[in-house]
């Protein structure tokens, strides 16, 4: 079960708003699981199928529920309690912000659109609450971007000085490809890592994905004395793995460095990138 803390004012007047029926319709667009919510004891319960029990009546079968299901319920709580706040419910009419912080974790793809797409459907045409969204992951803030044309939107990149907030004008700024300059830039000053080669697979990863590949090994350019074009892709199954913390960063061999290089422009020459972005 999940439990709440009773005392919070966040949770004030729940019984009489008839929750359920209002996270309900939100949930069953994501997940195929039931709830009920015990409001003396500020306790949920979980279960997708009945059975039937001594008596011949049926009941829950209760369950736990995954992370990201967990996540998939409170997410859809917390959205039927922004909708009262937004229409300024009387026991939510002192919430004046809302914050909110990478709501996807462990969401799949489908799952992180279909939570954008809600999300800019509640705050779009309101202007109640000011609202602040921050995320790490670039489909989820991509839509958003596409739903909500006039919102403010920022980029937190590393700076000199620490880190700053960069306007993304009409395009948002990948993550994905802030990382590939960051490779573009070791690759030529040398101070190459290990962990970089995680980087580098993450990237070629989403690569593969987005021109519909299944590995990203069918990405990777053969060697003509390679004829199942799998020596570089090892080199990135191995190197990419392994404790490579970023905080204690080890420098990488100078072969292996030489073969990063080679894999990243390989990369950069075959999948193009705006060449503007790397000088």
């Amino acid at each position: 079960m999940l439990k709440m803390n009773t005392d919070s004012r966040f949770f004030s007047g729940l019984a009489e708003m008839e929750m359920e029926s209002r996270i309900g319709p939100l949930l069953h667009r994501y997940a195929d699981f039931n709830f009920e919510i015990d409001y003396s004891n500020g306790s949920i319960v979980f279960w997708r199928e009945m059975v039937a029990n001594s008596d011949g009546t049926e009941e829950p079968a209760y369950i736990k529920v995954s992370r990201g299901e967990e996540n998939l319920f409170i997410w859809c709580f917390f959205l039927a309690i922004a909708r009262w706040a937004i229409d300024g419910q009387e026991a939510y009419d002192w919430v004046q912000y809302l914050y909110i912080d990478d709501p996807i974790s462990s969401l799949d793809e489908n799952n992180a659109i279909a939570v954008a797409a809600d999300l800019a459907h509640l705050l779009k045409d309101q202007d109640r609450l000011k609202t602040i969204i921050s995320s790490h992951h670039t489909v989820f803030f991509n839509v958003l971007c596409n739903e909500m044309k006039r919102a403010l939107r920022y980029f937190l990149a590393k700076a000199e000085s620490g880190y700053e907030l960069r306007d993304t004008t009409d395009t948002p700024h990948f993550y994905h490809v802030a990382m590939l300059k960051e490779l573009h830039r070791v690759a030529k000053t040398g101070e190459i890592y290990t962990y970089h080669f995680t980087i580098l697979r993450s990237i070629m990863e989403k690569t593969a994905t987005f021109h519909g590949f299944s590995c990203l090994g069918e990405i990777i350019k053969r060697e003509p004395n390679d004829e199942d074009g799998e020596l570089h892709a090892r080199y990135v199954n191995l190197l990419s793995h392994g404790n490579h913390s970023l905080f204690e960063p080890v420098d990488m061999m100078e072969e292996n460095k030489r073969i990063f290089r080679k894999i990243l422009n390989n990369l950069m020459n075959n999948y193009r990138f705006n060449p503007k972005l790397f000088p």
